[in-house]
């Protein structure tokens, strides 16, 4: 057997305002509607759905179960626009230089590294 990973669905509480964050940040287009959003230009899409009564899964508590990987040209600036666009820097960061973990306006932790 031969499967294919065709998108990445993330549950959440607001999948238009969750898929527009990552959107801006990506610059991939964002496609769906309230109870579930797409983004579109990548080699695989992500989706959020929208689940009633949803809680992030915090960090760095064990309730996580994925999270995306993000390569940047500079990750200070991208830091620092991801900020802008609602992400949180939380305290706890075991990636050295590494990479650096950001929360998203719904409570999903995702990671940005230097490209290259």
């Amino acid at each position: 057997m031969t499967a294919n990973i065709s998108s990445i669905v993330f549950d959440c509480a607001d999948p238009v305002a969750l898929a527009g964050f990552y959107a801006k940040a990506t610059g991939w287009k964002q496609t769906g509607d309230a109870d579930f959003a797409s983004l579109e230009g990548g080699p695989v899409s992500v989706s959020f759905q929208r689940i009633d009564g949803y809680q992030g899964p915090g960090w760095p508590g064990g309730g996580k179960h994925a999270h995306l990987d993000l390569t940047v040209p500079d990750v200070e600036a991208a830091k620092k626009e991801l900020v802008a666009l609602g992400a949180t820097v939380p305290e706890f960061q075991p990636g050295g230089d590494g990479w650096t973990v950001l929360v998203d306006p719904e409570g999903h932790p995702f990671c940005i590294m230097a490209a290259g």
